[in-house]
């Protein structure tokens, strides 16, 4: 059923509001006291607020809850009943639709953070059925910057209320959210999950959101939600304020909505005035025209994979089936070897991995989520889930960051019943064979009948033609000659009817001698006739030489560059097998730099624990630099934060050992820094990663955890005698109280210095409130104290 926002969607652009907690803290909100208490200390501001925002022509107001759940604040239900009484109020008669605002939580979700997935999605859920019960009529999630709590309060949403959901990311400079994801994998993840729109907020001016919202259009045809700040910030007169004038942002905006942007709002710094001359500059501009051919993707949580008439390759090797090894690595959990098959594919070529550890003793249903989630904190590849379990795959599936393959769907009723409904909620490509009750048709017309029933049953369901890959399914020759030329006829059927084809190639040759002689000769047939994506070992020589010639004689790989490549790379390369590139638990144990380097902490532990050299030069001559690596890579965005935690708990891991050893006085040679997100601000994963990371260099942290008032940090920083401190802010309400602390160190303990960071700031804001060094990310603070030889 069409909701009442869609329909408005469908006739005009629509105005959120513009940045509630900023206008309050002009209007009195003394700083680092959190707006929402607001909703409950001074309704009548809050409602004063709403109604100039209405007056201004908003066209949806949110309520002043950001950051508002059960997680951070036990009398949520009372903040959020108060706050949508406000909003009520304040509309009156009229139609303006409000939306109860969800915030992140300030935590990261586990394994990088101590937040518990489902923890997230009960909380978030719990929050949105308060909200629907006072009567919200949608729900916007904003400022969310990981993919993976992203989801959580989109599921919890869900399955908490019928409101229709809009989602908004903070993104960085360089487009992508602070776990890594880019536009493209939000937007895909998102438009699986089903909401209403999708956008961006915050983090910067609308200039800046430009090239972003331009990524998203190309991704979904969802509405796009644009809500800049007001360019910049900075303090003037001891008050922060923004670089463009109401006239400034409206004429960005017209740029925004040429960009494609069906929404358009203010974030921090945006007030009537603002939202007055957006509308004013906007409003006459039409529609953006509806996509018509969109790319189907896949994600990892950071990264997409287009799906179309370029073949992809998916690793074959992760599942047990004639694997020995593989069921020995499973049945005894063995994270280090499934990992380095998964990174040894990875180095061969493979787009993607599929995932199976379908063995009849084990657990299916708790482990493929389990190796899952393993898998996606230490590769940027996308993942198959496959798995013949409906409750496996929704269970993978749920915990998946991103967008995945799914494997798979048959054509029989059981199977379509089950597996269905988990695309429709969880999105998902998915694989779909060519069988049904009767088993497998002998032909090609019946494997296609096939498909197209699926595709049908598929369409009730609102999953498109474009979210499934058909799997005419490979057959042995041995067992049966004319078999492969009936796979092949399927896939030139389903190309021609505008379906797209995977298949397990290898499968044609069981039971043969010397089989990479026949899957290599099959596979370039199945290419010829169409084929999308196969599933096979990228590690066959053979296989890679089919798929590197085809692309080059179809046309997909320009002036040849990567056919030479290849070529070049595998010129001295005699074996049937391409060469290992990436170390797993079979071969040569990694050094314990490698091993940190990889984010492997149990290696890790073991290589310290192996090492009889002095514990200092070890960190010296091992640890600092393989922690330098990934430093550099993360800055130079070749790493993304997931890999960066794990090998600084790698390196922790490591040091742990280590300092077992030391002699009592070097334990704190590095000093002591202290950490907290200041005053009135309960979002603390910033400072979480600084600490982890610092804590991997050695240096001894005493973290005070969020909301701290300044004369806590004060007295800590003088009781335990730091050269460090350490603030965080995400919030810009709360910089006020950032200012002061720094203020009150900086009187109180002259020879300490301070450094800030968080996503409200810039080096010339920092710099105006008296920071000693403004910390764009957690490895900016490391080189910051490096610096200082603390």
């Amino acid at each position: 059923m069409t909701s009442d926002l869609e329909k408005r969607l469908a006739r005009r652009r629509l105005y959120f509001d513009g940045g509630t907690g900023t206008v309050l803290s002009s209007r009195g909100l003394p700083p680092g006291k959190p707006p929402a208490l607001w909703s409950i200390e001074n309704p009548r501001e809050v409602l004063s607020l709403c109604r100039a925002y209405i007056e201004a022509g908003a066209d949806i107001v949110k309520t002043n809850t950001f950051g508002v759940t059960p997680l951070a604040y036990p009398n949520a239900d009372e903040l959020i009943t108060a706050s949508l009484a406000i909003a009520k109020e304040a509309r009156g008669d009229g139609d303006t639709l409000i939306a109860f605002d969800i915030g992140p939580s300030g935590r990261l979700i586990r394994p990088m953070g101590d937040l518990d997935f489902e923890d997230a999605v009960s909380a978030f859920g719990e929050a949105a059925r308060i909200a629907e019960r006072e009567g919200a009529d949608l729900v916007l999630i904003e400022t969310m910057s990981d993919l993976s709590e992203l989801k959580a309060a989109v599921l919890g949403v869900k399955e908490a209320s019928s409101l229709p959901i809009l989602a908004s990311c903070a993104f960085d400079r360089s487009g992508k959210l602070m776990t890594g994801a880019d536009a493209e994998t939000v937007a895909a993840t998102l438009s699986g999950l089903g909401v209403a729109a999708l956008g961006l907020n915050c983090s910067f001016g609308p200039k800046e959101m430009l090239p972003i919202i331009a990524e998203l259009r190309g991704a979904t045809d969802l509405p796009i939600i644009a809500n800049p700040n007001a360019g910049l910030p900075r303090v003037e007169n001891r008050k922060t304020v923004y670089d463009l004038t109401p006239l400034e942002f409206a004429e960005y905006g017209r740029l925004l909505a040429e960009a494609g942007a069906s929404i358009l709002g203010g974030c921090c710094g945006t007030d009537p005035d603002y939202l007055a001359a957006l509308i004013k500059a906007t409003r006459e501009l039409p529609l953006p025209e509806k996509r018509t051919a969109l790319p189907t993707l896949v994600t990892s949580s950071m990264h997409a994979v287009r799906l179309g008439r370029d073949p992809i390759l998916i690793g074959e090797r992760l599942n047990p089936t004639g694997k020995k090894r593989l069921k020995d690595a499973l049945r005894a959990y063995e994270a280090d070897y499934l990992i380095g098959e998964a990174e040894r594919q990875i180095a061969s070529g493979a787009r993607i991995l599929d995932v199976n550890v379908g063995l009849p003793e084990l657990d299916e249903a708790s482990l493929l989520p389990k190796v899952a989630s393993e898998l996606q904190a230490v590769t940027d590849v996308p993942l198959c889930l496959d798995s013949s379990s409906p409750e496996a795959l929704e269970r993978a599936m749920r915990v998946y960051s991103g967008k995945p393959l799914v494997n798979s769907v048959t054509g029989k009723e059981e199977s379509l019943s089950a597996v269905l409904p988990l695309i429709k909620k969880y999105g998902g490509v998915l694989i779909a064979l060519t069988m049904d009750e009767s088993g497998i048709p002998e032909t090609a017309e019946e494997r296609v009948l096939i498909a197209e029933r699926i595709a049908e049953r598929a369409a009730k369901f609102g999953i498109p033609k474009s979210e499934l890959l058909i799997d005419p399914l490979a057959l042995t020759v041995s067992a049966d000659p004319s078999a492969p030329a009936v796979t092949l006829e399927a896939i030139r059927l389903l190309t021609e009817r505008g379906f797209m084809t995977s298949l397990g190639v290898s499968n044609v040759s069981f039971g043969l001698p010397k089989r990479d002689v026949i899957n290599a000769a099959f596979f370039s047939c199945a290419l010829s006739a169409g084929l999308c994506a196969a599933i096979m070992n990228p590690d066959s020589l053979p296989m890679q030489d089919a798929y590197h010639a085809h692309r080059a004689l179809a046309g997909l790989d320009a002036a040849c560059e990567e056919y030479i490549a290849y070529a070049e790379a595998r010129a001295d390369t005699d074996t049937a097998s391409v060469p290992i590139k990436a170390r797993t638990s079979d071969g040569t144990p990694l050094s314990l730099g490698e091993a940190i380097e990889a984010g492997r902490v149990k290696t890790a532990t073991a290589a310290a624990e192996s090492l009889s050299a002095d514990p200092l030069s070890v960190i010296r001559d091992e640890i600092v630099p393989a922690l330098d690596r990934v430093g550099r890579a993360f800055e130079e965005k070749r790493l993304y934060l997931p890999r960066l935690l794990l090998s600084a708990d790698a390196a922790v891991a490591a040091l742990s050992v280590l300092r077992e050893r030391f002699p009592k006085k070097s334990v704190s040679e590095h000093g002591k820094i202290v950490l907290a997100t200041v005053k009135g601000d309960i979002h603390d994963i910033g400072k979480n990663i600084v600490r982890v990371l610092l804590e991997s260099y050695g240096y001894e942290v005493l973290d005070l955890g969020r909301d701290v008032p300044p004369s806590r940090v004060l007295e800590a920083a003088r009781e335990c005698g730091a050269s460090i401190v350490g603030l965080s802010a995400l919030m810009t309400t709360t910089v006020p109280a950032m200012q002061e602390t720094i203020s009150l160190i900086h009187r109180e303990l002259p020879s300490v210095r301070v450094m800030v960071g968080g996503a409200v700031l810039t080096e010339a804001y920092a710099r105006e409130i008296g920071a000693d060094a403004y910390c764009a990310d957690a490895m900016a603070a490391v080189r910051y104290a490096e610096s200082q030889k603390v």
